[in-house]
């Protein structure tokens, strides 16, 4: 175990004139990968985000951002949760359908969102030594918030996602991590083709409850 922590540690390629390691790359990949299944409700994006997760806890807890570390962890969860929601989490214990957020929902995401971000805010600055506290409260609570609305495939989750990648991009950059940042670049473009596909998934079923 050791020797594979040794190695993901290892640089693999020079980006942007930056060292990669291969916990980068091999995060760039599945992350990618894991996106594009998510955007084409493709199940193995759980499997695949699960093992992109155990990748990122090593790469950010390396790069000093404990928050996003510890936030894979809660993914890992997440992700098995939501693997069992994709596939039984309908009605009558069907695969699950593409919905919007409800008032309700929003209310209670708009709570957890402030909550989240002055928790992790407070927990960051004064319990760690964190030097992008609040940026990493911000992409934390965002990433959660997605990922609920993801598990249960709510479209506007999408929109969260964009929110957190706008920030992780210019939050990775300057913690040296250039190819993850050019990652997320990607994860903008893949969030937006997301959301296009989840929103189409929704016109059928409005137009067969109109008819």
């Amino acid at each position: 175990m050791h020797a594979l922590l040794d190695w993901l540690n290892s640089p693999a390629l020079v980006a942007f004139e930056v060292p990669t390691t291969w916990a980068e790359v091999l995060g760039f990949a599945s992350g990618a990968l894991c996106v594009w299944f998510v955007a084409r409700q493709n199940v193995w994006n759980w499997p695949l985000g699960i093992a992109n997760n155990l990748l990122w806890i090593l790469l950010f807890a390396s790069a000093g951002l404990f928050a996003d570390s510890g936030l894979q962890v809660v993914y890992v969860v997440l992700a098995v949760w939501g693997w069992n929601q994709w596939l039984r989490g309908g009605a009558g214990r069907t695969e699950l359908e593409v919905t919007r957020t409800s008032g309700r929902q929003w209310i209670a995401l708009a709570l957890a969102g402030v909550l989240g971000v002055v928790g992790l805010d407070l927990f960051l600055e004064h319990l760690t030594s964190s030097t992008v506290p609040l940026a990493d409260a911000v992409t934390t609570t965002l990433s959660l918030l997605a990922t609920w609305g993801q598990c249960r495939k709510k479209v506007e989750s999408w929109w969260l996602w964009i929110a957190a990648d706008v920030v992780y991009v210019p939050l990775y950059q300057h913690k040296g991590l250039t190819l993850t940042a050019v990652l997320y670049v990607g994860f903008l473009a893949l969030c937006v083709k997301g959301l296009l596909e989840w929103r189409r998934d929704l016109a059928p079923r409005r137009v067969a409850v109109a008819a």
